[in-house]
């Protein structure tokens, strides 16, 4: 049984594939693993694919473009039951991979390489990767994900094929890197960090990496599998946030200082009031979404509120919402009956319009959230396959 695959993927790599091939190789030869060498090729027309099969590699032909498109048909086509996978820019030394097998034998799913440990050679990394880009994307990581890694985005890792196939990873982009890494976390897989040396990329041409273009597809990529923290908290600060300011200037101006807050406040509070709603039943609403489909794991939290949530309370809430609404609109009503349908002072009536207005808001999104949430909660006899999902359209 082949124990490790060394896979590469490879796009017009003919001026550095070479060295990578040769010390790969020589790695196998000296360290006695069963191996192999895989090339996943994506469409290079430099000769690349004639210098890896002169030099013993085996190559695949990845169909679709992009990074990650060629990470995922190498990892499918490899034979090993380890895989350490790298780029192909002589940019990491494939001679010393010891530390990922042992950390792989040691039993952990996926073994990261950490360059700002290992070391970072001079003009290997650019500034705004190295002390930005990098730096920030894999502090938002830890944030969101709790996940033990402090390079979220080195290109050198290893891991074992059938974990990694069990992610069902299908992000074709350079944001691929960071789906391996949240999804692995998520599931609960071991990962454990051991440090790689970065060296400057052997090529005289540009990479294919877009700074800020591959950054945001990252950044999007992170939040996306996030609807806590990119929905749920911003949320409920929001909700808390209007609910005390409207409740405070609800029965009249509020004075602080020498500033008096008055109906334009109570105006802004009540729009925080309903994004902020909004933005929680959304994160629920998203939560099981990606839940059903198998994109997020199941978490005892969500199964405690999502118990409490059903088509039938949605509507006895939301129609309380609207009866309050109603009252508190014929109480304006009848208050300006009683002025002669005259002239109203504007801080006096606005004050209940602003409430019912609020109020049936809160019940049309409460009726309508409730009969989404049943939606997404009916069987589905031919669930959509993952690949057919708006994962890759919401990531690209």
């Amino acid at each position: 049984m082949t124990e490790l695959t060394i896979l590469m993927p490879c796009l017009n790599e003919a001026e550095t594939l070479e060295a990578c091939i040769v010390k790969a190789t020589a790695y196998l030869a000296r360290s006695g693993i069963k191996g192999e060498v895989l090339i996943s090729d994506n469409g290079s027309t430099d000769g690349s694919q004639a210098i890896a099969l002169r030099l013993g590699a085996r190559v695949v032909h990845a169909p679709q473009k992009g990074y990650g498109a060629a990470l995922i048909a190498g990892i499918h086509d490899a034979r090993g039951k380890f895989i350490i996978m790298g780029d192909s820019d002589d940019s990491y030394d494939f001679s010393r991979l010891d530390p990922f097998v042992e950390a792989l034998r040691g039993g952990a799913d996926l073994v990261m390489g950490n360059r700002f440990k290992g070391g970072i050679l001079k003009n290997a990394m650019p500034p705004l990767h190295r002390y930005l880009g990098n730096p920030v994307l894999s502090t938002i990581g830890r944030v969101l994900y709790q996940a033990p890694i402090g390079d979220f985005h080195c290109g050198l890792r290893g891991f074992s094929r059938k974990a990694i196939l069990g992610l069902e990873l299908d992000t074709p982009g350079m944001q691929f890197a960071s789906e391996m890494v949240i999804k692995a976390t998520l599931l609960g897989l071991k990962i454990k960090e051991v440090p790689t040396t970065l060296s400057p990329d052997g090529r005289s041409r540009p990479p294919h990496l877009r700074s800020w273009r591959d950054g945001w597809l990252h950044l999007k990529l992170l939040l996306t599998f996030a609807p806590y923290w990119l929905f749920l908290y911003p949320g409920l600060l929001l909700l808390a946030t209007g609910t005390l300011a409207f409740g405070a200037l609800l029965f009249g101006p509020v004075h602080i200082g020498g500033t008096n807050f008055d109906t334009a406040t109570l105006i802004l509070a009540s729009a925080l009031i309903l994004i902020g709603y909004q933005m929680s039943w959304f994160s629920a609403l998203a939560k099981l979404f990606a839940v059903r489909f198998g994109l997020l794991p199941q978490s005892r939290r969500f199964s405690q509120v999502a118990d409490k949530i059903s088509v039938d309370r949605a509507c006895i809430v939301g129609g309380m919402f609207l009866l309050v609404s109603l009252l508190s609109a014929i109480g304006a009503v009848l208050y300006w009956a009683h002025a002669g349908f005259g002239d109203l002072n504007a801080g006096i009536i606005a004050r209940p319009a602003a409430f019912s207005v609020v109020a049936a808001s809160l019940g049309v999104q409460t009726i309508t959230g409730g009969f989404m949430w049943g939606l997404l909660l009916q069987s589905v006899k031919n669930p959509p396959q993952k690949a057919k999902l708006p994962l890759i359209a919401a990531t690209a």
